[in-house]
């Protein structure tokens, strides 16, 4: 545990940011096996209509730093290009 005072801060701060990441990450998983269920079922419109709840997700992490910018990119593409074929 720390001792000086502005490690116990950083300690609560890096806790509490955690907690936002991880939230964060799970919706973006969260929406990934959705969309993926709702493909192997056959309900394809389905699917599609989760897209934009998928982007504005990895849209956010991104922004937020959870992920990287190019991270974000190549999730959301190869989404498309999985729903595509």
């Amino acid at each position: 545990m720390p001792i000086i005072k502005s490690a116990k801060k950083a300690l609560r701060q890096s806790k509490k940011r955690r907690k936002f990441n991880l939230v964060k990450k799970e919706k973006i998983r969260d929406i990934i096996k959705k969309i993926k269920r709702l493909k192997t079922q056959g309900k394809n419109e389905e699917a599609e209509k989760l897209l934009p709840l998928a982007y504005k997700a990895f849209d956010k992490a991104a922004k937020t730093g959870v992920i990287k910018k190019q991270a974000s990119s190549r999730k959301k593409s190869r989404l498309v290009k999985f729903l595509r074929k």
